[in-house]
């Protein structure tokens, strides 16, 4: 309706084409016969895009959305080698196009965390890649930058693919509390929650940030960070990594607890004032 009314519009030719890319994507998760139309749909709408607004990252966010259909890497642009060593071939130039155009863009980084996860590869392989790939990434990422929570969301895909296949670990939250996933979780606080502005954190990345510090005991930095959150809440991850089967509250009665514990922690713990003079 939009682009009936203004067939002019970039802004129209965008959004169609994020909807494009987002019914391609859906079409793949449910294995529909009709994916390769959908998806060859999404990638003229979004190259018509970057012809049309060379300067405009999100056209080049919806081609790289699109390689996590392509499994095999049958395309050239999705099986391009890493400058970084450890990491596996993949969609590294469609990356830098939007590095260039919009630096740490947060939308394309996990796009490519997707992309590791649905490579045709041995489970234990993506899993590994999507490992390397957070943690390479914290490594870089500047001050404010929320690209400092990719190895929380990399444990919270392990815990996903475990679900999904062999069931969790029972050591597995004892993962959170050890080297070196306890210090990029307490670099992601540091250097992400306490310089970033407030206006700018997203209500998934401060969920993320709170599972990781309640669940490695950092129950004074996970009561801040649920604290900042309010009056709002997500759904991920507790949905994701609650141990029991999952319930009708999607993991609301975990989060609910992981908040109450944190925030009476803190109070027990804050410095009390001396006595007045």
């Amino acid at each position: 309706m939009w682009l009936a009314e203004e067939p002019a519009s970039y802004d129209a030719q965008v959004m169609q084409a994020r909807v494009f890319v987002e019914r391609a994507l859906r079409a793949h998760r449910q294995q529909h016969a009709g994916v390769a139309e959908f998806e060859d749909k999404a990638r003229r709408a979004a190259l018509q895009a970057t012809h049309r607004a060379p300067y405009d990252p999100v056209p080049w966010v919806c081609l790289l959305a699109l390689a996590q259909i392509d499994g095999r890497q049958e395309r050239q642009e999705h099986c391009v080698s890493s400058t970084e060593p450890m990491l596996p071939p993949g969609p590294w130039g469609l990356l830098d196009e939007v590095n260039q155009r919009d630096p740490h863009n947060r939308e394309s980084f996990h796009r490519v965390l997707q992309f590791l996860l649905s490579r045709d590869a041995p489970r234990p392989a993506a899993i590994a890649a999507v490992f390397d790939f957070g943690r390479w990434v914290a490594s870089w990422a500047p001050a404010g930058s929320p690209l400092l929570l990719l190895p929380a969301y990399a444990q919270v895909e392990q815990c996903r693919q475990q679900m999904a296949h062999d069931g969790v670990h029972p050591l597995w939250r004892r993962q959170w509390a050890e080297e070196p996933t306890l210090s990029y979780t307490l670099k992601a606080f540091h250097n992400w929650f306490e310089t970033a502005d407030p206006a700018l954190r997203s209500v998934t990345d401060l969920s993320h940030l709170a599972y990781a510090l309640w669940v490695s005991h950092q129950y004074m930095e996970a009561a801040e960070v649920f604290t900042a959150m309010e009056p709002y809440a997500a759904r991920e991850p507790w949905a994701s990594v609650e141990e029991r089967p999952p319930g009708p509250d999607g993991g609301q009665e975990l989060m609910l607890r992981a908040r109450r514990q944190s925030l009476a922690f803190a109070r027990s713990h804050a410095p009390r004032a001396g006595p007045r003079p």
